[in-house]
């Protein structure tokens, strides 16, 4: 700039704020660290108080829990650190992934910009992982994003003008486009249309007015949402009962502190993959929903909430209610979330289906269905039928 002739205008002048807050946390690190990963950003084994000691003035903290999944993982990281919105942290959470070749990711990508900040962890699940990171937040509003998945350049920007223009507002969400493995187009989720239709963003007070009811609208993903770090505190933050669905049980309890806030635009893209946990565990996600949703209602109605913890504390991997459960066989989940991709794609029109109905019928071949699905590919693509 100082070569530049020309005066600094106020872009200049916001990025050299942005640069000189990221020299300032590079300085605290190096400066006020015991361990020698700190100082390359890398954070092991760190006692979670030497982590929440560290000031910084960061106004997001992106954070993400990571379990295998190494071939995905550029593309995630890529979209956050490619964000208009330069000032933040990332924080990415190592949940103990066998694959070496994850922190290998990680370690090239933190070693290369100041704003990655890594936390490597035995394996306890998402839920304990998210709970370590953003305890580890140092940012005014949370931003979350899943591996696998990428955000849009203008979702943090969006999402924090939306909480700096509205001090109610405790959480701000998006509509989220869901695609195959290979970003095939399946559908968007948008929100209910119930709040100024047609405005670019609405704000409203989803609770409610029976008490017996559930949310009035939510966000489109748990990637999609970026919240009050202070509220998210207030409330308990993620709760280690909740193994699956643990993104409800918060949004509940978000929502009885302040109002909710949409941006209607696609700002978050969620990849879904055939063998993913949310194909192996749709009986499960549904079971903990009701917890969540009935310790939402104990509150509501001034009731204790113990028992749904319980009983949401006792759903596990290999369990449902605290009784051992019997697993749905690998092949037979995988075929089943092939079928999901495949008709998504034949209800657009998108002749890929056939793949997908292929791939699923060399794992069950003496499903009808599958071969319904695949027929109606070759003769018309289109239909519910």
């Amino acid at each position: 700039y100082c070569l530049n002739s020309e005066p600094l205008n106020t872009e200049h002048l916001q990025r050299l704020e942005v640069a000189k807050r990221h020299a300032i946390l590079s300085t605290q690190l190096l400066k006020q660290s015991p361990i020698k990963e700190l100082t390359s950003n890398v954070i092991s084994k760190c006692p979670m108080s030497n982590v929440q000691s560290l000031e910084s003035n960061v106004p997001i903290s992106v954070v993400m829990g990571v379990y295998n999944d190494a071939d995905h993982l550029p593309d995630t990281i890529d979209s956050v650190l490619e964000q208009s919105e330069g000032d933040f942290e990332f924080i990415i959470v190592n949940d103990g992934s066998t694959d070496a070749r994850v922190q290998q990711v990680l370690d090239g990508y933190a070693s290369k910009d100041a704003r990655i900040r890594i936390i490597s962890k035995a394996n306890a699940g998402l839920t304990r992982a998210l709970i370590d990171g953003c305890a580890a937040a140092r940012g005014k509003y949370i931003a979350r994003i899943d591996a696998g998945d990428v955000m849009l350049p203008e979702r943090l920007a969006r999402q924090r003008a939306v909480l700096d223009a509205h001090a109610d507002v405790v959480f701000v969400s998006c509509w989220t486009e869901f695609c195959g493995p290979e970003w095939e187009h399946l559908y968007t989720t948008k929100d209910k249309g119930l709040f100024g239709a047609s405005e670019s963003v609405w704000v409203a007070d989803v609770l409610p007015l029976n008490p017996a009811d559930n949310l009035r609208d939510g966000p489109s993903h748990h990637g999609s949402v970026m919240f009050r770090a202070d509220v998210y505190q207030r409330v308990g933050g993620y709760r280690a009962e909740f193994y699956y669905g643990q993104d409800w049980d918060l949004w509940y309890r978000l929502a009885e502190c302040g109002k909710f806030a949409g941006v209607r635009e696609v700002l978050y893209r969620c990849r879904i993959a055939p063998d993913g946990i949310s194909m192996g565990n749709v009986a499960r996600q549904r079971e903990i929903h009701d917890c969540s949703r009935g310790a939402f209602g104990a509150r509501r109605r001034g009731e204790d909430e113990a028992c749904f913890l319980e009983r949401a504390a006792g759903i596990r991997p290999g369990e449902r209610g605290g009784k051992q459960c019997v697993e749905v066989p690998a092949k037979q989940r995988l075929a089943g979330g092939y079928y999901f991709v495949g008709e998504a794609l034949r209800r657009n029109g998108d002749v890929r289906c056939r793949m997908y109905f292929v791939r699923a019928l060399r794992l069950m071949p003496m499903n009808m269905k599958l071969w319904v699905r695949l027929g109606q590919s070759l003769v018309g693509i289109g239909g519910r039928g």
